[in-house]
Formats: structure tokens, sequence, C-alpha cells
């Protein structure tokens, strides 16, 4: 890390110099309450916000500096007011706030071409059409055009002012012209990225950095305008400052903001393409070790070891990441689903591992849960009506029936606020003249499953003590799990520790997660939403592995009332496994190819297992082993449980201890309890 990055990562990131500048917050729905007293549509307010949000901002810039731009507006307006949300909520179903997130634009749609070129298509469609109805869409995206440019402008004169050259020439483009230099087109894209948070568009990923980004590294290199050292160095401050404002995104915790880039993976014709720019960017991720940007390897059978033990050295820093996602289960899955090769093969993630198309995918892969514990507690109460275990795994089944049907039936017609910034980054709304609020060529909807392994782990004891062994009565078993184990500490202890659990490769229970998710997969199979796309299931939690086990009571593998599920795709957090090699062959075995929203196999692994270069090669090709096996997902916490326990104590000592939380990383003593406690509850699964 050179000087300059080092100075500029103790201004923004350990100083927080940048935060001195931000300005009072004002009432969220000042704007709402004047828009609603003229009658203005919600197109219209958008338009507005994004203007109005772009004047308030204050343009600081560093004489020093390289790529600029800082949030001063903490803030950011409503479009309704809040009676007139009511009447939309009574109306329409809302997923999270009712804008458009978690997915990722094609950003080269305008980083490619500049503004110039995209306002004189807009203009040829506009004289094209001939005072068509739904020209004013077009007209509102030429008003998004020229408010960002009159923020460039803004910071280009402030550039000036601070006797930065370098930013002023850079503003003096871009947006108008597309990017001439590396340089260049990273402060255009930092551009783009802050109006989309500025449009109040949030979890919005960079997608496939590597590929998009390469022909501007490349030009800049091979002409000899830049060194790799210089890239790197420029690479870096672009990272650093996707961390300047993160405390102000939008999240359930610090962190969690979506900012994920992928690197690598497979084309058509079977080419790998991680490339130089793909490594620079772990370069920097490594000397930086920030929360920001999350990187997401692609990676499949032909992905040489030689990645793996790469990305296994990013792991032993405690990162949390990088995440690894598998072609050969990812791209088959996303065909079956009905998503062109094209756009298979391009797939990206949204905020945390859930699969997206960029530039094309309206998806939204976070929209609601099952909860496989759940269902075999619905099925509890005739657990003494059943003469054998497969009578009681008919119940089970029926009940994920139901329960996916209560979602489906859950998720009506909904509405998404209108996102022009956003549409002149998805293909065809220019075209269409339609917002992408309103849907894009894909339109899934996504649902996690939570508490596997709780539920695997059930069904096997029920299996063994009730109907196999007959240990238990099924009344003994319901009384049980009714009273929370009280009076039952013997009989709760065996189930905690001696019944056979998910992940430790045992055929016979894995099996059963197998059949859970297919049960799953089928549930949703051939169902339509409202908008005519399909539902996706997955193996991923998402926070409801928090939300879900405070109401879920007891259950049959010896899980006391409001204890925690595993986080996403893994071992209970009670699970005495054989070791790493079992758990990994235990969780390749279902058929994820049909449960592949997203949903990782998260595994907390003692920073002891990093200890030297043998040790991390063998961390890679363990990594390796559970890809080559058909696992789809896998990310790895590398802790040290004693260091996690004095973060508890004394904070102030570890501010930039980070951690994987579920889809992403955070500083561990910015989260909120609940998730320090489960995160050192996890580390108790000793690998």
């Amino acid at each position: 890390m050179t000087e300059y990055i080092q100075m500029l990562r103790n201004r923004f990131i350990y100083e927080a110099k940048q935060k001195s500048f931000r300005q009072q917050p004002v009432d969220p729905f000042e704007f709402a309450r004047t828009w609603a007293r003229e009658g203005l549509p919600g197109e219209e307010r958008a338009v507005r916000r994004l203007s109005e949000v772009l004047k308030r901002e204050k343009p600081v810039v560093w004489p020093d500096e390289k790529i600029a731009l800082i949030r001063t507006v903490p803030v950011l307006p409503e479009l309704f007011t809040e009676e007139e949300q009511k009447k939309i909520h009574t109306k329409y179903y809302i997923h999270e706030k009712g804008k458009v997130c978690n997915i990722t634009p094609e950003y080269s749609l305008l980083l490619d071409c500049g503004f110039d070129r995209k306002r004189a298509q807009i203009s040829r469609l506009l004289k094209d059409g001939k005072g068509a109805k739904d020209d004013g869409f077009l007209r509102q995206l030429l008003r998004v055009l020229d408010a960002v440019e009159d923020f460039a402008d803004r910071y280009r004169k402030a550039a000036e002012e601070a006797g930065n050259r370098t930013v002023a020439e850079t503003f003096s483009v871009i947006p108008r012209k597309k990017p001439e230099t590396f340089l260049q087109a990273l402060q255009f894209l930092r551009l783009l990225h802050y109006c989309l948070w500025a449009s109040y568009n949030y979890h919005n990923t960079f997608g496939r950095f590597d590929q998009y980004m390469l022909p501007y590294y490349k030009a800049d290199v091979e002409s000899g305008r830049l060194t790799r050292g210089q890239a790197l160095e420029l690479l870096e401050e672009f990272f650093i400052s996707c961390n300047k404002d993160s405390d102000l995104y939008q999240g359930m915790q610090q962190g969690d903001n979506g900012q994920s880039i992928v690197l690598g993976g497979f084309d058509r014709k079977g080419n790998y393409q991680y490339n130089e720019l793909s490594e620079l960017c772990m370069k920097a991720c490594e000397e930086l070790h920030l929360i920001d940007p999350k990187i997401n390897l692609r990676v499949g059978k032909k992905t040489p070891l030689s990645l793996y033990v790469r990305g296994s050295e990013m792991t032993k820093l405690g990162l949390g990441f990088p995440q690894y996602s598998n072609d050969d289960v990812v791209i088959p899955c996303l065909l079956h689903w009905g998503y062109s090769p094209e756009d298979a093969y391009n797939y990206s993630v949204a905020a945390c591992w859930e699969f997206i198309i960029p530039g094309y995918g309206m998806d939204i892969p976070n929209i609601n849960a099952l909860s496989f514990p759940a269902a075999v507690q619905a099925a509890m109460p005739r657990l003494p009506e059943c003469n054998d275990f497969d009578s009681f795994l008919n119940l089970v089944h029926s009940a994920i029936r139901e329960q996916a049907d209560r979602l489906i039936a859950s998720v009506g017609e909904i509405y998404m606020e209108p996102a022009p910034m956003m549409s002149l980054m998805m293909r065809d709304c220019v075209e269409n003249r339609r917002d992408i609020s309103l849907g894009g060529r894909y339109n899934n909807f996504g649902f996690h499953g939570a508490g596997l392994s709780t539920a695997v782990d059930s069904l096997a004891a029920i299996r063994k003590y009730v109907f196999e062994d007959k240990r238990f009565s099924p009344e003994k078993m319901l009384d049980m799990t009714r009273k929370n184990f009280v009076g039952y500490e013997t009989e709760d202890n065996l189930l905690r520790y001696e019944a056979p659990k998910m992940g430790n490769d045992d055929d016979r229970v894995d099996s059963l997660a197998t059949a859970l998710l297919d049960w799953f997969a089928d549930a949703l199979e051939g169902k339509h939403n409202s908008r005519g796309g399909i539902y996706r299931a997955g193996t991923g939690s998402a926070m409801y592995y928090i939300w879900y086990s405070q109401k879920l009571g007891a259950t049959a593998d010896g899980r006391h009332k409001g204890e925690g599920l595993a986080c996403n795709y893994s071992p209970s957090l009670f699970s005495r496994c054989r070791g790493p090699v079992s758990i990994i062959k235990s969780f390749a075995k279902p058929h994820l190819v049909r449960v592949a929203n997203g949903g990782p196999l998260t595994i907390e692994l003692d920073d002891t297992m990093f200890r030297n270069k043998d040790s991390v090669r063998k961390v890679g090709m363990f990594v390796k082993s559970f890809i080559d096996m058909g696992g789809h997902q896998m990310q790895i916490n590398s802790v040290d449980r004693d260091t996690i326990l004095d973060a508890k104590k004394h904070p102030e000592k570890h501010r930039n201890l980070i951690v994987r939380v579920w889809g992403w990383s955070g500083y561990f003593v910015e989260l909120d309890e609940v998730y320090q406690n489960h995160i050192l509850k996890r580390m108790e699964l000793k690998l």
C-alpha cells in the first residue's frame, strides 16, 4: 500500500473527516407534502427527488484526492406522505421500503457512451415517437441526465476552487463523454453509484466489475499511461470511496449495504474470465482490509486450485470473503428457470448472494423465507397418530407445501416506486418507454429456506428414537418439546449432542435434507407471481435465521425455545461434526441445482487453520472439493474466539475487526448484540 493510499484510508476511514460536512437532517416528508398538494404522480416525484437531493448536496473536494464525491445529505426524502403510503399499502404488496433495490444495474449502458450519446438516443426515440403518450417517461429521463450533469459541474467547479486539477479535468469529460482513462471510468462509476443512492435505490451491487471495467484498465496499461502499480492505487482509492458513506446506506446492520463485486466466471465457450483486473481487485481488498466492496468469486470444476488458494489467502485476513459461487450448479439452475443462455452465463449476485442478471433482472430474490423447522413443528401434534416414520414425513411434506402456498398467497400485486435513474442502466427500459419499477425481462421472486439443519436433525432424531429404537414414545417426544425439555434434561442432552446430525456424511441423515429441499422446489414449481415471473427456492436465510428462531418453540433435535438457527446452509449450532470434510460431503448431496436462489454453506474456521502457506493451501483444497462435489456456494470466516470475546468487552480496541454475518461482512463492534452472540455461538462448532 502506498503512502498516498494510507493517507486516504486514515482520512476517510479511521478519522472519517468527511462526516464533518454532513448537513442537519431535514423532515423526510417535506417534499412529499408539497407534491401531494400539487397532485404529482410518482414518476414526476422520483425525478424531482433526485434533482432536489443533488441540489442540496454540498460538493467537497480535497486538493490531493483523485476520486471525489461524499454524501452531505444524510436523510433522503420520501416520495409519498405517510397517509399516501398507507393507501398504497392497502392496495399493494410492499417489499421492504417499496423502493427498487437489491439488483445489479448495467453501468456500462451509461459508462460506455456518456450522457451525450444517451441523450441523443432518447431524442431520436422522441422524434420517432411523434408525440406518443408515453414520451413523458423519456422526457423525465432527459431531466435526470440534466440533474446529474449539473451536479457533476458543481463538483468540477469545487475541484477548481480547491486547486485539484485531476478531479476538475475528470469532471470536464464525464459524465457527458465516455471516459478516456481508467481513472475517469472509476470516477464515472462512483458518480453513477452515488446517484442511485441519492435516488433511494439501495443495495446496488457493482456486478461483474472485472469484465466491464477491463477495457479501460487495459487501454491505460497497454498505452503506458498507467503502470500496474498506479492502476492498483487508483483501484484502492475507488474502494475507499465505497466506504466513505456506507454508514448512511440502507441495511439491517452497518455493512449490509450490497456493495458487492463479482470476479471471474466461465463464458459459454468454457473460457475462465478471471483476469489481471480481477487479481488487482483481490490485491486491493487485501491491502485495504475494509468491509467494502465484498468479493464474490465465480468458480467451477475447471477453476485452478491456485485461485482457491488465492481466495484462502484473503480469507486468512478475516474479511469474511471471498464468497464462492459454482457456475456448474448456478448456470444450469438459471437455465431451468427460464433465463436465456447469454444471461445465465452473465449472472451476478444481488446484495448478499442471490443470483441476478445485470441490466435485465428485476427479480426480488429475497421476498420472503420458508422455515423448515416450522414445517416439522406443524406436523408434531399429529406425531402420535403416525404408525411409522414415513407417515410423519408425509405430514412434513404437506406442511412445506402449505407453508409455500401461504408465502405465495402473501405476495400479491406488488408496488415499487419509480426509479428513473436506475431505468437508464437497465436494458429495454428506454426503448420500451417503461420504468424498471414496472418490471424487466426477468421478474422472478426468491424464497429463502431457513433452518434446514435444525429440521433435518429433528427428523433424524424422531426417526431414530421414536420409530426405530423406540426409546421415546411419540407422546413423550411431543411432551418434551412442548415443555421446552424442562424435566427432561437427560433426554435433551442426548438429542442435542448424541443424536444423528447433518454434517457428518451420514447418507440416511443427509437424504432427509435432499427430500426437504426437493419438496420446497416442488412446492414452487410451475407457480407464477403477479408479474408473470416464477418463484425461486433457495438455501439462504438472510436475517430470518434470527427472526424465525425467536418465534420457534423447542425442536426435536434438543434445541430450546428461542435458541438460534444456523446461518444459511450450515450445520446446527450445537452439532458435533467429525470435521470440515464430513460437512462439505453432507452439504453437497442435495439436488442444489433445484434450489440455487442463493444461500452459501457458511463455516467458521479457527484462524489456526491458516497458520502457514501449507495450511492455507489445504483450505483452498477444501473449498475446491466442495465445489467439485457440486456445492453451489460457500463463505468462510477465519475467526479467533478469544479476540471476539475481547471485542465484546473492549470494543474500543477492535474497531476494525471484521466478521461475516450472513451474506455480508461488517465490523463486529458495530453489530447488534443478537448478531454478535450468534457469531460467537457459531464459533463453538469447532472444525
